[in-house]
């Protein structure tokens, strides 16, 4: 740029005033060419009443600004072969600048990726040995997700600590549900009590990097509620996965006004317990991944669920299966 500055300087008032002509005569040429294309539209609706008389006469001026144009294009190919080595056309300008700032291309449906298409599986609820046992007799990397230690099961946390990766099923307050985990969250909570429950789960799973909430379409649907929670979950550096149990999820909004990712499921795979369904929500979920390059799908330790993804290790070859922290 600094270069070209300093050539243009060094134009003599002439060379100006041949691109100012330049200028002119294009505007010139935009005219008639705009009044070319209205007149034509005009009169080929007009020529459905008129008679034949009339049509020739209207193909001879038809002519006219065609030859006017060609005319001044003639004119503007002198003035500019005259300060050819200065100055650039405006069409000239105009690609410079497309090649400066590419415009932005909105990307197809079927990308070409470098690497497998990701699918990573939640399955949350998870709470006993026997679940853990079953879930890992399918020899896949499967991400579990557990429920926070109560009375009827004391010992998530221990399970929890025996793997290598794992996350945190944390409840939240549902719009209907009757059935709530002990410490659930609710919308009304304070900064004070969400931080304290925050940190005891941090306490019980030194090691969770993830959570994902249990129910919760109340309180993700509720922004202070949904600030308070990630303000806490910052603090302890943990990532917040949206299970999206509500379409009003205000997490997008919140997450973005952190300045984070916004991560979330794309596809439930048991919301019915029929191995036909799972099966068919599994094909789904392959598909939005090949669709993005990566997808979320959750399920629960159901014996159908479990059942579907074993019969399922064949479709996962067309994808990468891994745990959910290689997405994000």
């Amino acid at each position: 740029m600094k270069k070209r500055k300093k050539s243009i300087k060094k134009v003599d008032k002439n060379s100006k005033y041949l691109v100012y002509i330049a200028w002119s005569l294009a505007i010139i040429a935009l005219m008639l060419i705009s009044l070319t294309v209205g007149y034509y539209f005009g009169i080929k609706d007009a020529k459905q009443t008129i008679t034949p008389k009339q049509i020739n006469h209207i193909k001879k001026a038809e002519k006219l600004p065609k030859i006017a144009v060609k005319k001044v294009e003639m004119q503007l190919k002198e003035v500019l072969k005259k300060g050819q080595q200065t100055y650039t056309s405006a069409a000239h300008e105009i690609e410079d600048e497309k090649l400066v700032n590419p415009p932005k291309i909105k990307e197809k449906k079927h990308v070409v990726y470098k690497h497998k298409p990701m699918l990573a599986i939640i399955i949350d609820d998870v709470q006993t040995a026997r679940q853990v046992k079953a879930i890992k007799s399918l020899h896949l990397p499967l991400t579990m997700s557990f429920l926070p230690p109560r009375p009827a099961r004391p010992n998530s946390a221990k399970l929890a600590a025996r793997e290598k990766f794992y996350m945190v099923h944390l409840p939240m307050e549902a719009m209907n549900f009757h059935a709530e985990e002990p410490n659930t969250l609710r919308a009304t909570d304070s900064q004070q009590k969400i931080s304290k429950r925050i940190a005891f789960i941090k306490k019980e799973f030194p090691r969770v990097r993830y959570l994902n909430n249990h129910t919760g379409s109340k309180f993700t649907a509720n922004e202070r509620a949904v600030h308070r929670l990630i303000y806490a979950l910052n603090k302890n550096h943990i990532h917040f996965i949206d299970s999206r149990t509500t379409a009003k999820t205000k997490v997008p909004e919140v997450e973005k006004a952190y300045g984070l990712k916004y991560v979330a499921r794309d596809v439930f795979l048991d919301d019915y317990t029929n191995k036909a369904y799972i099966l068919n929500q599994i094909k789904i979920a392959i598909k939005v991944a090949k669709a993005h390059g990566h997808a979320i799908a959750i399920g629960h330790p159901h014996k159908s669920t479990l059942a579907a993804i074993k019969e399922a290790k064949k479709l996962f070859k067309s994808v990468e299966l891994v745990q959910v922290y290689k997405l994000y």
